[in-house]
């Protein structure tokens, strides 16, 4: 058994597929518009600000794996967006499609035989790409579940389906 390829494998998986949880295509479909910038009672969140923050901390851990000139934006603001509605009505839709091609950057990166995933990152502090890889499949998993909670608690989350 080829062990190196069912890491990479389960790696991919991790990212890409729900296992035990909605997936992220699930989560975002059919989004209700009017509900992606409300923060509901007790949430310091709205959607937008989860979508957004997903966005950039996968971008920042794809970047940091792969780009030794990278610069992580300034920590914590620079992960989040500054207000917590989208500011266009094309902006939801910009997010999710950065999110998903950064997404199948990072697991092309995984899957590319030519990449260690147990080396240290040579620009990082003791990093590897597995460990980038495990940091942002978790990362996902949390913000994703917040962003079905607060779906649910928004009305616009369908548990049936």
């Amino acid at each position: 058994m080829d062990t190196q390829a069912a890491l990479r494998q389960q790696l991919i998986e991790n990212l890409k597929t729900g296992n035990a949880h909605a997936s992220f295509q699930e989560a975002i479909k059919d989004f209700p518009a009017e509900q992606r910038g409300k923060r509901p009672k007790g949430s310091p969140h709205s959607p937008w600000e989860l979508l957004e923050h997903m966005r950039i901390a996968q971008w920042d851990i794809l970047e940091f794996s792969r780009d030794p000139d990278h610069v992580s934006p300034s920590f914590p603001d620079g992960y989040w967006p500054k207000s917590p509605e989208p500011p266009d009505t094309k902006a939801w839709d910009r997010s999710i499609n950065s999110f998903c091609s950064d997404l199948n950057s990072l697991c092309a990166l995984i899957a590319d035989d030519s990449t260690d995933l147990y080396a240290r990152i040579p620009h990082g502090s003791g990093q590897t790409v597995l460990r980038e890889a495990l940091v942002a499949a978790d990362h996902n998993s949390y913000h994703l579940g917040q962003l079905l909670i607060l779906r649910r608690i928004l009305g616009a989350w369908n548990v049936t389906s």
